[in-house]
């Protein structure tokens, strides 16, 4: 089959592209997104097991349904394949909403609409369904843990080439909260920049000269520098691998002067010791670069009549 209604910005339902704005996504990458990965699906042909098996004006029910506990991120996403793939023409029941804790055998979407179509684009709305809970699912595991401690959990740019916006979206569905989106949202002055520019003082020295509204943070690996970087007038300090013990310290000496931010060998198991610390921030590329997925199925309904 060929897609009944063509993937461009604008296809979508003004009620969804609303909802997904008001999510801070937007509508035209999602389209953009999903138009990619069903064409990806059907490689310029048609989806032959479905057109061989399906009558054509066959009409059915399924489930998106979890298959374990988590927290569900990228409904509207899911919702926009099936948009997608239907040309609009079906209905979708929405149970839950984005970052709800769910539950194995919860249905998390009902969508009825052409047997065919919903088939055809069933794995492209799972893949990105269970991916993005997934994310969702670590990212709350990690606020569980640190919940209380005064640390907000922060994502980093280890993120999937090409789903960015939707794995930070995720992450925010998750309770943790964004780092910069791209290099010109905000400057990150790291180890490889000092070596470059002679040292922690003049990295900064010259991101503040080049771009004076920007906000900048420095990466420091010891207190020596985590001085250095306060005498410059850094208002964002990430400290790197350090241990709880230093970053209590650099907790007394940053005295409230800066944000601080600890990075580098984070685990679960040692997060809300970190958290105590004192440091504002705690930053984990693992809620994006390896958090897997969340089990969750497609499920048709039997037709009626079916045994």
């Amino acid at each position: 089959m060929t897609l009944t209604h063509p993937a461009v910005p604008g296809s979508l339902s003004p009620a969804l592209a609303a909802r997904i704005t008001s999510e801070g996504l937007d509508p035209a990458a999602v389209v953009a997104l999903v138009a990619a990965t069903l064409a990806e699906d059907l490689a310029g042909g048609v989806d032959v097991t479905s057109t061989a098996t399906v009558p054509a004006d066959q009409v059915s029910t399924a489930d998106f349904v979890a298959r374990a506990d988590g927290v569900v991120a990228g409904l509207a996403v899911a919702e926009a394949v099936i948009e997608i793939v239907t040309g609009g023409t079906a209905t979708v029941v929405r149970p839950f909403a984005e970052g709800d804790r769910v539950h194995r055998g919860d249905v998390l979407l009902t969508v009825s609409g052409r047997t065919r179509d919903l088939l055809t684009g069933e794995r492209t709305a799972l893949n990105l369904l269970c991916h993005l809970s997934g994310v969702a699912t670590l990212t709350r595991r990690w606020v569980d843990v640190v919940g209380g401690a005064g640390a907000a959990v922060r994502d980093t740019r280890k993120t999937t080439p090409g789903l960015r916006a939707l794995e930070k979206y995720a992450v925010r569905c998750g309770g943790g909260v964004n780092h910069r989106m791209a290099l010109s949202d905000a400057a990150l002055v790291k180890d490889n920049h000092v070596v470059a520019a002679g040292g922690v003082a003049a990295a900064f020295e010259a991101v503040r000269a080049m771009w004076p509204g920007l906000p900048v943070e420095v990466e420091v690996d010891s207190l020596d520098e985590l001085s250095e970087a306060l005498s410059a007038g850094a208002d964002l300090v990430l400290l790197d691998n350090m241990s709880p013990a230093t970053m209590r310290e650099a907790v007394v000496m940053t005295a409230g002067r800066a944000r601080l931010e600890a990075s580098g060998g984070l685990t679960l198991d040692t997060a809300r010791v970190v958290a105590e610390t004192g440091v504002d921030f705690i930053a984990v590329g693992a809620l994006t670069h390896s958090a897997p997925v969340l089990d969750i199925a497609l499920d048709l309904r039997p037709q009626a009549g079916d045994s």
